[in-house]
């Protein structure tokens, strides 16, 4: 550059006029040069919709015969019409590329194709639950391409989304990912703009979803597109704070001929608005080293001469616990002075624990029945261990003193254990640390608390390079550890280790935190190879079932919560770290399976796809509670968190019902056509509840979201 503006200088000095000229030339070429990431953006993607039923007007492609694994036909016909013929449905085709060209083809044989540039209107079907959280809102799986499920969230969750975590495709060419459902591998001379492009799609609609006044997006990635994947960042995020993080993953490393051996991996962090960095225990650089100061829990019983029964009997009472398990059972009120422990009758099933020393001297409790029952039910006492040869358990208490400093913030609670006794530690020891830009923790190996974790969970499946649980925790600490109700999406969801590390934050916190993941049910490339020797194609259920979702996600986010495996067994193990319990406890969660469709804009508007519209319509609300499911008989309804009105006349109706609900209703969804009937209905709602349009509101929101 410095050379060309030399060459002007002299042009100029010879002959100004030309010089002027040249330089007006060069000004004006160097304005429209374009700074910073420059990639080829290919032709929008396509993705196939195996077991989608045929439809006129249908974009698709025609498959091979079964058990032919070569390269199948990349035309792409329009169905202008099915045709019944002896059981069979026989579709008539139209080149799609405007020639005339025409084809009479078994549906059986076809296949639907989505581009990224036609419009889609998202559904959901259920494909199964798991309910052990109570009133909690649901984690939802949605199997289907990400991009689409990322297109279905804008309706749902635009502006929403507290904290997107993803483990994306590396590129390293290997068949670890597609691009127009082709695998992209290391000979491609397009492989890196593919990505790009691949990518860049995709996190446009993630900018959506965020909270830009306060959120973070997290993506994990390695050397082979870090420097690509940081420009992309800047480029889409250009009023965000980012950094990148190096974490050890692997410290036996990944040896490299001639190179250096690789241990770590890079994790941007993308923050938004107000969004910041929670500090920890840990600098996140070295382990934390020795126990620091520990709060202590004060045993109940009383000690010493001025501590025997006979000073306050009401306080010489027994607290029984389970005899097979040693849980807490009830606690009993005090027997009268002149009848002894041995006299008092048990509940069937349990032990009772009294306060007698070794010696056999009756002492007395530190605390009343009642008060002993208050201290339990805020996790303000604790039993320890068994004894071995007894069964019983020692049992302890917050004194005054560490109460007061729980109160002002000396002492604080981590979470809480498996019985509900709070998990301390002092303020000074805790949360005061702020975390370094290059990590090597113990507990975020791959290999032992990813591979090895989920071998515990689902021991007989097998999934490349999942992420150690606590690495996604720690990550999702930094940003919504003190969000207890942070809604968190991951749209590369693989084997689910997102929702799981979400679940673990939420024991340790009694959070209500909820995740969404997002992923395929794609079938991996050698496998595939085989099944379709076998005459199997993707759609099928005998190929479905050994896609990622069905294996690998829906079995893994079930087995954690109810702490079995896929067949009925206990999981093995011990989570560690943060907290420690065994994993057969599982988790006090919900959780929810979905698959995406697509439905025609005529089916939406005429009513007649509201079952599969009806878990959008219950996700925007916040995934909690009853979910309506069908069009009410009596023209509205009301659930846990909205409501649904059908017919206007019963608007009187549906407000009063969301009224006696004291606030726990968030939106009215109002089916017409005339908008200043619904805004007459919109303004009679409480104060607090939004008020929908339908189906106005869900065609625009696609019109415009595939319009961009």
């Amino acid at each position: 550059m410095s050379r060309l503006t030399d060459l002007i200088a002299q042009a100029k000095k010879k002959d100004s006029d030309l010089g002027r000229e040249l330089e007006r030339e060069f000004k004006a070429l160097a304005s429209r040069r374009a700074f910073g990431l420059n990639f080829e953006r290919h032709k929008p993607e396509s993705v196939e919709l195996p077991g989608r039923p045929i439809r006129r007007g249908d974009k698709v492609r025609i498959l091979n015969k079964r058990s032919d694994i070569g390269k199948p036909d990349p035309s792409l016909w329009r169905v202008r019409r099915i045709q019944k013929s002896e059981g069979n449905r026989l579709a008539h085709l139209e080149s799609f590329e405007g020639t005339a060209d025409k084809r009479l083809v078994d549906a059986a044989d076809l296949v639907v194709v989505a581009e990224f540039r036609d419009y889609i209107y998202p559904g959901l079907v259920s494909t199964g639950k798991v309910v052990r959280g109570g009133d909690k809102p649901f984690n939802t799986v949605i199997n289907g391409e990400n991009f689409h499920a990322l297109e279905a969230l804008t309706y749902t969750h635009r502006g929403k989304i507290d904290a997107i975590y993803i483990d994306p495709p590396y590129n390293t060419g290997a068949k670890d990912w597609k691009y127009n459902n082709d695998y992209v591998e290391g000979d491609d001379l397009y492989r890196h703009s593919k990505w790009l492009a691949f990518m860049e799609r995709r996190l446009l609609v993630a900018r959506e979803l965020l909270n830009p006044e306060d959120s973070a997006l997290i993506i994990t990635i390695d050397e082979k597109e870090y420097l690509r994947l940081g420009l992309l960042i800047e480029q889409t995020f250009p009023d965000a704070s980012i950094q990148m993080i190096s974490s050890v993953i692997n410290p036996k490393g990944s040896s490299r001929t001639g190179r250096f051996s690789r241990v770590d991996e890079y994790i941007y962090f993308v923050f938004l608005g107000s969004a910041s960095v929670a500090p920890w225990r840990s600098d996140m650089l070295r382990e934390v080293e020795g126990a620091g100061r520990k709060v202590r829990w004060a045993g109940l019983m009383r000690n010493g001469e001025g501590s025997r029964r006979q000073r306050i009997p009401s306080m010489f009472f027994p607290i029984y616990i389970d005899e097979k398990i040693g849980e807490y059972h009830s606690t009993g009120e005090p027997p009268p002075i002149d009848i002894s422990a041995e006299d008092v009758p048990s509940p069937p099933g349990t032990l009772p624990i009294w306060p007698i020393d070794q010696s056999g001297q009756e002492m007395m409790w530190r605390l009343s029945p009642s008060s002993f029952r208050d201290y339990l039910a805020i996790g303000h006492a604790k039993f320890g261990r068994r004894d071995k040869n007894t069964g019983l358990r020692s049992i302890s208490y917050l004194q005054s003193g560490i109460r007061e400093m729980l109160k002002n913030g000396e002492v604080v609670a981590l979470g809480k254990d498996a019985e509900g006794a709070l998990e301390l530690e002092f303020a000074d020891a805790y949360g005061t640390r702020s975390p370094a830009t290059i990590w090597n923790m113990v507990a975020h190996s791959a290999s032992e608390h990813g591979a090895g974790m989920l071998k515990a969970i689902i021991p007989s499946r097998r999934f490349p390079y999942p992420k150690s649980v606590y690495a996604v925790e720690d990550c999702l600490r930094f940003v919504i550890g003190r969000k207890p109700d942070a809604t968190v999406l991951d749209f590369f969801a693989g084997s689910g280790t997102t929702a799981h590390a979400v679940m673990r934050l939420n024991k340790q916190d009694g959070g209500r935190r909820q995740c969404i993941s997002v992923t395929n049910n794609e079938v991996a490339a050698d496998e595939q190879k085989a099944l379709l020797k076998d005459g199997l194609r993707p759609g099928d259920p005998d190929w479905e079932k050994w896609g990622i979702c069905d294996y690998i996600t829906k079995p893994r986010i079930a087995a954690a919560i109810n702490g079995k495996t896929p067949e009925g067994e206990a999981i093995k193990g011990d989570y560690k770290f943060t907290d420690e319990f065994p994993m057969a406890e599982g988790f006090e969660e919900n959780a929810e399976f979905f698959t995406l469709t697509y439905e025609t804009p005529v089916s939406v508007g005429h009513n007649r796809a509201f079952g599969r519209i009806a878990p959008l319509l219950w996700m925007r609300a916040g995934s909690e509670g009853r979910r309506i499911e069908s069009l009410p008989k009596d023209g509205w309804d009301v659930a846990d968190t909205y409501g649904l009105l059908t017919d206007l006349d019963a608007a009187d109706d549906m407000a009063a019902a969301i009224a006696s609900k004291g606030g726990a209703v968030r939106i009215a969804y109002i089916v017409t056509d005339d908008d200043r009937r619904f805004q007459s209905i919109a303004q009679s709602l409480p104060d607090g509840v939004e008020a929908v349009r339908l189906y106005e509101s869900y065609l625009t929101n696609f019109r415009f979201s595939m319009g961009r």
